[in-house]
């Protein structure tokens, strides 16, 4: 068994693996930029070592100063978690060949499914189902757009390198082609070192349903049933649950065994995730993630099975622990992402200072996090604070705890989406199973409804073991003020799930700065903190509205600033590469028509 651990990740998922591997009598090191100093992680490792910066590139990407501390701390094993260097196979290969063990697949493996367009082609010859689509060399956009044409739009161009939800654009029509593989191939490279990307049939009403699979060194793998996936936002899942409903056992099994295939065709050890859209009875191969996923805990509820203790063992050496026929599923369970985040419509991220956490509590309920009351959510990372899990013998009682487990959550200090979450449990929909990755688009007003009364129960301070259905008083008594809530909670496409991109245009309004309302000279300023990384204008310039200004990378997402009327830039007060806070002056113009204006969502 490995003896001495390090951990090279942070939050939630390094707390995570601390928990086990500790159980298991294995002494563990945590590795923390400056911002995690004083990070639970840090504090609940046997040992700790600083990284030199802040940044990802300086800090839990900098595999030559990890090495080093590894090497100084005589670890016998590294665990990546799951980002971050978790799917990076030069990586890897350098951890195996400085003698240290690798928690995870090897390098091989790693790179085979790291290119989504060589995945593709491996699935192919290993006889699993693909959507239509283009995987080849040509990143032109004319060709892109010829095989746009034979798939038929709306398509969906992927960073062939990329992962988390980053590098994707959903392309209705050739005019978009240039626009959005423009913002993909930047995105890419700046998140994967590869601007690469390529092209598939986008589904409309797909579900996100996901096989997880282990295997091991001496021949072994088999998978723990499935999960969906399908309620996302911006191509980043905020709810899943295992198993995934409605799915008939022919259908399972024939997934299953896929993604056995799919795994044992590259020679797979370790824990991994095939990743399936299912539509109309059919399923295609969407990825492979060659890592344990941050939804893993569900898989665990319903198999009793603690998948990290699988990972630290068959990195040790050990064949698997079942046989596929040994493996069991019991219940039902489903989990909540807790993000730092403004409400609706777009769900920008918060930052500050945490000065209050309070997880609800319960035998039927699981909570996996990094942060306590007193901690400070950085800019520099993304922003889930943690997940929120319910476990009960059947769908509609799962359903239930985790909804009324939201309502008791309490968090003061920063902004966050546990009330939206518990909302879009209470739809109808949600409670019917009637699941695409569009779900919050077609849904949006019936989760705005449902907002409403989860807020109204909250404040109404109705005890926590009554549904929110139950703050019905006085409802109808004003329907006005009821349209004006949905109308503010509009869940515009872009955000919501069908024709979304992993970035968002950011509704920001430009503010007067000076001479009052009406005033011509106008400014635009920061509307959270991030750092800038593509100006599009200068100083002198004429703009027209819709036109991009600036993108701001905030959390390891895009925001792109838009202008909404036509005016003159005046001054540019930032530059790229710069870090700026909330409300801080990017640039002031003067509107054609002497009015305001804000930036636009499209």
């Amino acid at each position: 068994m490995i003896e001495r651990l390090l951990i090279i990740n942070r939050g939630e998922i390094a707390c995570r693996i601390l928990r086990t591997a500790q159980q298991l009598g294995i002494r563990c090191a945590a590795v923390y930029s400056p911002a995690d100093r004083k990070a639970l992680h840090v504090q609940l490792a046997d040992d700790a070592f600083a990284l030199r910066g802040n940044a990802a590139s300086d800090s839990y990407l900098d595999a030559e100063q990890i090495l080093a501390i590894a090497a100084d701390w005589g670890a016998d094993a590294i665990h990546p978690g799951y980002g971050f260097l978790s799917e990076n196979s030069e990586f890897a290969r350098a951890v195996t060949a400085a003698g240290i063990r690798f928690v995870g697949p090897g390098a091989d493996a790693i790179a085979a499914m790291g290119s989504k367009a060589r995945a593709k082609q491996l699935m192919t010859d290993a006889g699993v189902p693909l959507l239509p689509g283009y995987h080849g060399d040509d990143q032109s956009v004319d060709g892109l757009r010829r095989e746009a044409d034979k798939a038929g739009y709306p398509v969906l161009l992927k960073a062939v390198s990329g992962g988390g939800g980053r590098g994707l654009r959903v392309v209705n029509s050739a005019a978009e082609m240039e626009e959005a593989l423009a913002a993909v191939q930047r995105e890419a490279q700046a998140a994967f070192g590869d601007s690469r990307v390529l092209l598939e049939k986008y589904l409309t009403q797909a579900r996100h349903v996901e096989i997880q699979i282990f295997a091991d060194d001496h021949g072994h793998c088999v998978h723990l049933h499935e999960r969906d996936c399908s309620v996302q936002r911006r191509h980043q899942k905020l709810i899943e649950e295992a198993p995934a409903p409605g799915l008939d056992d022919s259908t399972r099994d024939a997934m299953g065994a896929a993604a056995v295939r799919a795994a044992t065709s590259i020679g797979y050890s370790g824990a991994g995730t095939v990743e399936f859209l299912y539509q109309d009875g059919a399923f295609y191969f969407l990825e492979m993630n060659t890592r344990l996923q941050v939804e893993h805990p569900v898989t665990e509820c319903i198999t009793g099975l603690d998948l990290v203790a699988w990972q630290l063992r068959v990195a040790s050496g050990e064949t698997l622990p079942l046989a596929q026929t040994d493996i069991p599923r019991r219940g039902w369970a489903i989990e909540a992402r807790i993000n730092a985040e403004s409400g609706a419509p777009d769900f920008l991220p918060s930052t500050g200072m945490i000065n209050e956490l309070n997880w609800p509590q319960g035998e039927t309920l699981r909570v996996d996090s990094g942060f306590r009351s007193g901690d400070r959510v950085s800019v520099f990372y993304d922003s889930m604070l943690g997940k929120l899990i319910a476990s009960a013998p059947n769908r509609a009682e799962a359903i239930e705890e985790l909804s009324q487990a939201l309502a008791q959550l309490h968090i003061a200090g920063i902004s966050h989406n546990a009330d939206f979450l518990g909302a879009v449990l209470d739809t109808p929909a949600f409670r019917q199973a009637s699941l695409h990755t569009g779900f919050l688009a077609e849904h949006q007003q019936d989760i705005a409804v449902a907002l409403v009364r989860r807020q109204r129960s909250r404040s109404a301070s109705l005890p926590h073991h009554k549904p929110a259905w139950g703050a019905l008083s006085g409802w109808r008594q004003n329907q006005g003020q009821r349209q004006a809530f949905v109308q503010q909670y509009h869940l515009r496409p872009l955000y919501a799930g069908g024709a979304a991109s992993a970035a968002t245009d950011i509704n920001t309004l430009f503010t007067g700065t000076g001479g009052g309302p009406g005033a011509a000279q106008q400014a635009l300023k920061a509307p959270l903190p991030g750092r800038v990384i593509k100006l599009f204008v200068n100083a002198g310039d004429p703009v027209v509205a819709g036109q991009p200004l600036l993108v701001m990378e905030a959390m390891k997402m895009e925001h792109t600033l838009r202008a909404s009327a036509d005016c003159n830039i005046d001054t540019v007060q930032c530059e790229a590469d710069a870090m700026v806070q909330p409300d801080q002056l990017l640039m002031t113009f003067t509107a054609n028509d002497e009015a305001s204006g804000a930036a636009n969502e499209h």
